[in-house]
């Protein structure tokens, strides 16, 4: 099975060589790596040339986004699986591709997800949140339930047939998509309980007020998009997040 991992970036020369040690490290051997940069100003592709033929793929253009620089990595995909692996994140281990697709030949499932860890900016060993996904059901999805996107791997031939990312969504576009998979068109998903992902804090939707508003708003439009009762969900999705600052022993 081939998993393809796309990152994508723009001006990430501080974080990405920790994001491409982390997939170099791992111990499966089928990987498709794939780097979609937004014409970068900074040092960022010089590093990620200097790793030569390890980068299967990469092109550093201008986007209209990150959700189209998404959307490219997905299209130059050739993997049976595909994944995401953020230029300020990196994997929780050596081991979480090698489990990732022995979770898929044994659940045969169309998607598999798990946990994420957000750490400190600095100090990726200092955890602040702690998302434990738990097992999915519909009613959960209906009631604010997702899955943590970065930990979100999805056979490739389910996005040929229901598209990628909507790029009309500014923030919200990863949840949009995740509502059309999961409870629109119901494909399958199986949970692994282990940390796949460490995300640095300082994501694009908590970086100020406005930005809030706005993702609640998206929030909302994804959820009457998907047939999701938008006030209630709404709700339980932002309480979700309370626990995820009890951090685990």
């Amino acid at each position: 099975m081939k998993i393809s991992l796309i990152t994508i970036s723009y001006n990430s020369e501080a974080s990405i060589r920790d994001t491409i040690e982390s997939v170099m490290e791992q111990d499966y051997n089928n990987i498709e790596y794939i780097i979609v940069d937004g014409n970068s100003k900074d040092r960022t592709m010089e590093i990620v040339r200097s790793y030569g033929e390890k980068i299967s793929k990469s092109v550093s253009e201008p986007d209209k986004g990150l959700y189209d620089a998404l959307n490219k990595g997905i299209n130059m995909a050739t993997g049976d699986v595909v994944g995401f692996i953020h230029s300020d994140d990196v994997l929780a281990g050596p081991g979480v591709i090698s489990l990732i697709a022995s979770t898929f030949l044994e659940k045969e499932t169309d998607s598999i997800y798990g946990d994420l860890e957000y750490v400190f900016k600095e100090d990726t060993s200092r955890i602040l949140r702690y998302w434990k996904a738990g097992k999915f059901s519909r009613r959960k999805i209906r009631n604010g339930w997702m899955p943590p996107h970065p930990t979100f791997y999805v056979k490739r031939s389910i996005y040929n047939t229901y598209g990628g990312f909507d790029t009309g969504f500014r923030i919200a576009a990863d949840y949009d998509c995740i509502l059309r998979l999961l409870a629109k068109e119901k494909i399958s998903t199986a949970y692994i309980p282990e940390v796949l992902v460490k995300m640095r804090v300082g994501g694009e939707s908590n970086k100020s007020i406005r930005n809030i508003i706005r993702k609640s708003k998206e929030d909302i439009r994804a959820m009457r998009k998907n047939g999701i009762p938008a006030l209630p969900a709404l709700i339980m999705k932002n309480l979700r997040k309370i626990h995820q600052f009890i951090v685990r022993k």
